[in-house]
């Protein structure tokens, strides 16, 4: 008789966790700044994984909410000397007021026109940013006071890790409750949700709030770490790498998503030998992953990871209660 070990999977994962905040002080400076970057890019892919991948709302201002927080947590800081993890709570909150107000216009809106009104919405921020040379500094960038007064980055790795480890305890409470459960009932259906009783226009709001703090949290750590501030934060560019980040991990499960985010971040950086031809090849990993793996690459793996540990025959009980599809459908 074989006798597994249920969770074994997160016994390992904090076990990985601890060796990388004891050995971190070994990282180069260099690559330091590509996992604290890493970390930034894991906040918002599982936050975004929480309003595409479980809602189904495809935002493409998610960045423009990161870009928010960010200079509201600087701008305060500089005006009225609050310490800075105040500012980054007012961010937070300000990203939260705004994420309600674009799910309630959006309410009616999925699909295309909800990706195009968010980019829009994305525009009209980074314009903003761009033009209030008096507020903002404009496109010579507004310079924020750092978190740490320190040139080494380890203290930055820490902060991140740990922002990081709060955001998918959070999201991941979020996600195995009851409003889980509503969450993917909208993802399938929305009108027979709806019918079941599920608030839908009011998730819809809750989430898009929720997710929209989470970006503005990673906006204003990135801000308080780099030091300077652009309105090419909530452009297009960073957008789309947050979602082929996201895309390439897979947007269904918040691991996935953050797995994603460090993958394309550490290719990139190892691609960069390359020169012009880094985008490129990066362009044809995405196509090849949509062709044949559009759950993302990263998923199968976890779903492999998470059954570690367990006995043989409570894997082959799992298997056997996935609904199989009719031939021919």
């Amino acid at each position: 008789m074989t006798i597994g070990m249920r969770g074994l999977h997160v016994y390992i994962l904090l076990a990985a966790a601890a060796l990388a905040l004891v050995f971190a002080d070994r990282l180069s400076s260099y690559w330091m700044h590509v996992a604290i970057i890493a970390m930034f890019y894991g906040i918002l892919a599982s936050s975004w994984s929480l309003l595409a991948g479980y809602v189904g709302l495809f935002s493409l201002g998610h960045m423009a909410f990161a870009s928010i927080g960010g200079y509201t947590s600087g701008l305060l800081v500089q005006w009225y000397g609050i310490p800075i993890p105040l500012g980054m709570l007012a961010g937070i909150a300000v990203c939260c007021a705004l994420g309600g107000v674009i799910g309630w216009v959006c309410l009616r809106m999925s699909g295309p026109y909800l990706a195009i009104f968010t980019l829009g919405f994305a525009e009209i921020v980074r314009i903003i940013f761009a033009t209030e040379d008096d507020i903002t500094s404009g496109m010579a960038g507004l310079h924020v006071e750092r978190l740490f007064d320190t040139p080494s980055r380890l203290p930055y790795f820490y902060a991140a890790f740990a922002l990081l480890a709060v955001s998918l305890l959070l999201m991941g409470l979020i996600v195995r409750s009851r409003w889980g459960l509503f969450l993917r009932a909208i993802r399938e259906d929305e009108q027979a949700a709806s019918a079941s009783g599920v608030a839908v226009a009011r998730f819809r709001i809750l989430i898009f709030a929720i997710a929209s703090g989470f970006a503005g949290l990673a906006g204003g750590f990135y801000g308080h770490y780099i030091g300077i501030l652009t309105p090419s934060l909530g452009g297009l560019d960073f957008m789309a790498v947050l979602v082929v980040m996201t895309v390439l991990g897979g947007m269904e499960r918040l691991p996935t998503a953050v797995g994603g985010a460090f993958a394309v971040e550490f290719l990139l950086e190892i691609l960069r030998g390359y020169g012009q031809w880094r985008l490129p090849l990066f362009g044809l990993l995405l196509l090849l992953t949509m062709r044949f793996a559009r759950n993302g690459l990263l998923a199968p793996l976890w779903l492999q990871f998470v059954r570690l540990g367990e006995s043989p025959a409570v894997t082959a009980t799992a298997a056997q209660d996935v609904p199989q599809k009719e031939p021919g459908l």
